[in-house]
């Protein structure tokens, strides 16, 4: 039997890798953080746990990395959603939108991400918190900023702070409440992007994540990246500056 090839190598690696950020976030947000362990997770993605470390140096940022692409990818989607458009103010209403469905949908996945960047390591880098860096800063030059160095900062910093409203144990400030607030800061109509619905009805995530972890090759995208999740350009952190 021929050795395979460094492309089948390359893909195989790709495809254990997102099998670990997929199972990394069904599972925390099943059992919590700190129920979960690696193991756990290399089993349920049916992967060798020496395979874990491969790709990340321990828990706290495989599960990083996973809550990262959960953003980016809901973030995508909703920029990309029919119908198409390239309105600032139509794209930043849902820019909005989409991270505080994420606090609404995912209560238990973006507590622990929050809790998580204030432990002392911050945030990690990876080429999804990359990705999604890129994707916020796009939509602030798309709405047109006058100084989209200064802007954007603010913007991550605004939706942190909302997300961390709408989480806080025992004093949640509602979804719609923090839309209203960001929308006016914006001078965004309330009806833009997709008005919030009901809450959801308790911490579990229910939503079917297995196709923001595709296991063909997706390509660069609009976020670039290697196929194999590794970053193919300058390391940024969470605002998209350079390391």
């Amino acid at each position: 039997m021929s050795p395979r090839s460094a492309s089948v190598n390359e893909e195989l690696r790709r495809r254990s890798r997102e099998r670990l950020l997929q199972a990394a976030l069904e599972l925390v947000s099943e059992r919590g953080y700190e129920a979960t362990t690696l193991g756990d997770i290399a089993d349920h993605a049916g992967s060798a746990r020496g395979l874990v470390s491969y790709y990340f140096p321990g828990k706290r940022q495989l599960v990083q990395s996973a809550v990262h692409r959960l953003m980016h990818r809901t973030l995508e989607e909703a920029l990309e959603r029919e119908p198409r458009t390239e309105d600032g103010q139509e794209l930043m209403a849902r820019a909005i939108d989409a991270i505080l469905g994420l606090a609404r949908d995912h209560p238990v996945l973006m507590r622990q991400h929050m809790a998580g960047i204030l432990q002392g390591e911050g945030f990690m880098q990876c080429v999804e918190q990359r990705r999604l860096a890129e994707l916020l800063g796009e939509t602030v030059a798309r709405y047109r900023s006058a100084d989209a160095a200064v802007d954007y900062p603010m913007l991550r910093a605004v939706l942190m702070g909302a997300v961390y409203a709408a989480l806080v144990p025992g004093a949640p400030m509602p979804v719609a409440a923090l839309r209203s607030e960001l929308f006016r800061r914006y001078g965004i109509d309330w009806e833009r992007g997709v008005p919030p619905d009901a809450e959801a009805p308790d911490e579990t995530c229910r939503e079917d994540l297995s196709r923001f972890f595709a296991p063909e090759s997706r390509g660069t995208g609009r976020g670039g990246g290697r196929a194999d999740g590794r970053a193919g350009g300058p390391a940024t952190d969470v605002a998209g500056q350079s390391k």
